[in-house]
């Protein structure tokens, strides 16, 4: 078997030593060439590490399994990967099926692999967003986490800038109080298609609001619930509206975004769409995974079963 290994920040070659004693493989550091240079691919590391790599890893459809040792790992979290153990376990249940003599397309469901959505943001043709370089395609950002605009933006950019100590440690709640400061709400308006509505897209909210957030896993920012009923495999993204509120109430009821209670707010709007599209009354940043990833306009899409990975096999049924 060959393996290939993306090593994240604070992650080195010792980290890769417990999975090599697992199976006798051939390792490589950094993406294959190829579809047929590697039969799996681990990565070490958060959501933004893996956000980094999305493009590549959907033209590769090579099997991935996440390691978690990022700052919040919500996407490992989503896949039931929630600490190195659970890595070692789905490994070891994956590394099994290899010895036996099957190949990587073989017999998936057995060997713990389960094909899941990611979604796409694509810039709008009039558009002015600046277009990163490592673009999925021109315009384009795949995501696999929660992306969005509003508070949560300035949030993410406050905790980027933290100690890493500091961000697995509740950065996202530490960034909140200053990134408040000064916060005004964005004007958005919020069309969605999809999910029995009539063809051609409709608006779901239009107003000034204080976060916007389109969702692939339930949770983001280190374990913050912003999407409860999230599916990485059903086809859908889950959007939550924060509408405008004082500050001072949104403080008080912030504790409510950990456990999902914050959807019976009056404030709160959660509905579900196969796409949306994301209008602001000025450009305004656009962040996905924790990373910037452009300006409004927007329209995020889902691909379906985008991705195949390694999860434990308990649930590669999904």
């Amino acid at each position: 078997m060959r393996v290939a290994a993306i090593l994240g920040l604070n992650s080195s070659s010792k980290h890769l030593q417990p999975f090599a004693r697992i199976s006798d493989a051939i390792w490589q550091l950094g993406l294959p060439a190829d579809s047929t240079s590697a039969d799996a691919i681990l990565i070490f590391g958060g959501d933004g590490t893996v956000h980094r790599h999305l493009a590549q890893l959907v033209q590769l459809q090579i099997p991935v399994l996440v390691v978690p040792r990022g700052s919040g790992n919500d996407f490992a979290r989503a896949l039931k990967l929630r600490g190195i153990d659970d890595a070692l376990k789905a490994w070891r249940q994956f590394a099994a099926g290899s010895q036996r003599g099957e190949s990587a397309g073989q017999n998936q469901h057995d060997k713990n692999v389960r094909r899941i959505d990611l979604g796409k943001l694509s810039a709008l043709a009039w558009s002015s967003a600046p277009i990163p370089a490592d673009s999925a395609e021109p315009c384009t950002r795949y995501f696999c986490c929660v992306g969005g605009v509003g508070l949560d933006v300035e949030i993410a950019r406050r905790a980027n800038q933290l100690p890493r100590a500091l961000r697995s440690r509740g950065g996202y709640a530490l960034s909140l109080l200053p990134a408040l400061f000064g916060f005004r709400p964005v004007w958005v308006m919020v069309e969605t298609s999809g999910s029995g509505l009539s063809n051609g897209f409709v608006t779901r909210y239009q107003g000034p609001a204080m976060v916007v957030a389109f969702a692939n896993t339930p949770t983001y920012g280190g374990g913050i619930l912003i999407a409860p009923d999230a599916r990485l495999d059903d086809g859908q993204l889950d959007i939550c509206v924060v509408e405008a509120m004082s500050k001072g109430r949104l403080l008080r009821l912030f504790p409510s975004v950990y456990s999902g209670r914050h959807l019976d707010l009056p404030e709160v709007q959660y509905f579900q769409a196969d796409s949306l599209r994301v209008t602001t009354e000025e450009p305004a940043e656009v962040y996905a995974d924790g990373e910037y990833v452009g300006r409004t306009p927007v329209e995020v899409t889902v691909t379906r079963a985008a991705l195949p990975v390694i999860v434990p096999a308990s649930i590669a049924g999904g």
